[in-house]
């Protein structure tokens, strides 16, 4: 019998240490300190104390402490980072080893990243931790590493790898989808990481289903109600009648009238260039739509981000675990300044914890973002 997900800590992974995301996790702790009481980050003390270091100023203190069991991260005190090691610093005798230096590209730093998502998604799995929030990794990095994490393009195909071995099932039987949100917009993607070329190979009958399927059990639940999905079309103008394209004919549409027999409140395929305004939810104004489905990964994740990648939050819906990502990469070329805008990541946090709370008062099950 697992415990509730509400007496359970939260787990950040600590992305590339090459890159922002000790120094954005750092902050989040600074900043957000009652947001983060009972978080832990699963990584390395040297390259968090590194941060903790950059970040700190004007008499804020930020121990980085090791914790012998991750229930101790429920007890620590505001602004004190609480770290699950998750590599031996050094051999007994040794000095532990220097941090990934920043901005390097390396099988080192993907290595680390990497085996912290798999400790974190083995623990929420498990049940002991609540939720995952993933600091951002490098993918070129990531496969520098190697096996098994050269067979992975990013964080959602790993974690989808992950839960399905847990639950003994395929890949293939366990479909995710991303979804990004900030206050102002939610958007769903058909395909994630692949070519476009291979992106637009994938919009079938049977993916854009299954995404109208996914999107609206994971934000049902959430909403109270069955959540009003705008379907962005493939081609300009939505193919205009066929004129540009037949997508939005022969698959698209079909896939519509398939989700709607089965309850679902998804609209005819809009152009891609007005459905996302149509979605776009202002103050005192919401929008036309709570999420739209969007045919592959830059038409979707263009104007969300154009919106506030500072708000931005990635939810992978699908899986049997939380995990939320704050909306930007390791921005390599800023790390090590003290630069980094850790509102993100803190909004990730705060999004996870609302996941916590839903999936505790549904008895589980899908993700779905809270934003708006």
């Amino acid at each position: 019998m697992t415990e509730s997900p509400l007496s359970l800590p939260i787990a950040i992974t600590l992305g590339d240490p090459a890159g922002i995301g000790p120094e954005t996790i750092v902050k989040a702790f600074r900043d957000a300190p009652d947001l983060t009481r009972g978080c832990f980050v699963v990584g390395d003390v040297a390259t968090l104390r590194r941060a903790a270091g950059i970040v700190a100023g004007a008499g804020v203190a930020l121990p980085v402490a090791l914790l012998a069991n991750v229930q101790e991260a429920l007890h620590c005190p505001p602004r004190c980072v609480p770290v699950w090691q998750i590599t031996s610093a050094a051999l007994p005798g040794e000095p532990p080893p220097p941090p990934s230096p920043f901005g390097q590209l390396s099988a080192k730093a993907g290595q680390l990243a990497g085996d912290c998502v798999i400790w974190a998604a083995n623990a929420a799995l498990r049940g002991e931790v609540a939720a995952m929030v993933t600091a951002p990794l490098n993918k070129a990095a990531l496969s520098l590493a190697g096996a098994p994490y050269d067979a992975y393009p990013g964080h959602t195909e790993l974690l989808q790898a992950l839960a399905a071995a847990h639950v003994k099932t395929t890949v293939a039987q366990l479909p995710v989808r991303m979804m990004l949100a900030n206050d102002e917009l939610r958007v769903v993607l058909v395909s994630i990481h692949v070519s476009l070329q291979q992106a637009l190979a994938a919009v079938t009958f049977d993916q854009v289903l299954q995404s109208l399927l996914i999107t609206h059990h994971a934000l049902q639940a959430v909403l109270g109600r069955a959540p009003r999905i705008g379907v962005a079309g493939l081609n300009p103008h939505a193919g205009e009648g066929g004129l540009f394209g037949r997508e939005e004919l022969d698959i698209i549409g079909p896939a519509v009238l398939a989700a709607r027999a089965q309850g679902v409140l998804a609209s005819d395929p809009i152009a891609p260039d007005t459905v996302f305004m149509r979605a776009r939810a202002q103050p005192g104004q919401p929008g036309e739509f709570d999420v739209v489905l969007a045919m592959y990964h830059d038409q979707g994740l263009i104007p969300v981000k154009y919106l506030g990648v500072d708000k931005g939050v990635n939810v992978t819906l699908g899986l049997p675990l939380v995990r939320t990502s704050p909306d930007h990469g390791t921005a390599f070329d800023i790390a090590g300044t003290g630069r980094a805008d850790a509102s993100s990541l803190i909004e990730a946090i705060r999004v996870a914890r609302q996941l916590c709370k839903t999936r505790c008062a549904a008895g589980a099950g899908d993700t779905a973002v809270l934003n708006k």
